[in-house]
């Protein structure tokens, strides 16, 4: 098996973008494997590292069905409810709390 090639930062050939770098050119990586690794050195801790693709293997994004669309705003408005007195809280609930800010903080509501 060939090993991956490795690049110091900013040193990396032209034709390979990361992740981020295709999606704003509108495309994906298509299946395709890491085709290199981009290392940032860092004091005192390891590489910061980020995977590289090949650009002329990238395929284009796929486009958002009506279908799709359905079913991300479906996701969002799930994530809004809140699963302790089941009202749409009109922003997204955070994680961290489980439960709308109203629920999770009762006592500061009274105050008000």
């Amino acid at each position: 098996m060939a090993s991956i090639p490795v690049y110091r930062w900013r040193l990396a050939p032209p034709g390979y973008a990361t992740l981020r770098q295709l999606r704003a050119q509108g495309l994906r990586p298509g299946g395709q494997d890491v085709a290199a690794v981009l290392e940032r050195p860092r004091k005192r801790r390891g590489p910061l590292v980020a995977y590289l693709y090949r650009i002329d293997r990238a395929k284009p994004v796929r486009p958002m069905t009506p279908a799709r669309w359905a079913a991300l705003a479906k996701a969002n408005a799930a994530q809004q409810v809140c699963p302790n007195c089941h009202q749409d809280a009109g922003y997204r609930i955070p994680a961290s709390l489980g439960t709308c800010v109203t629920c999770a903080y009762p006592e500061e509501q009274c105050a008000a």
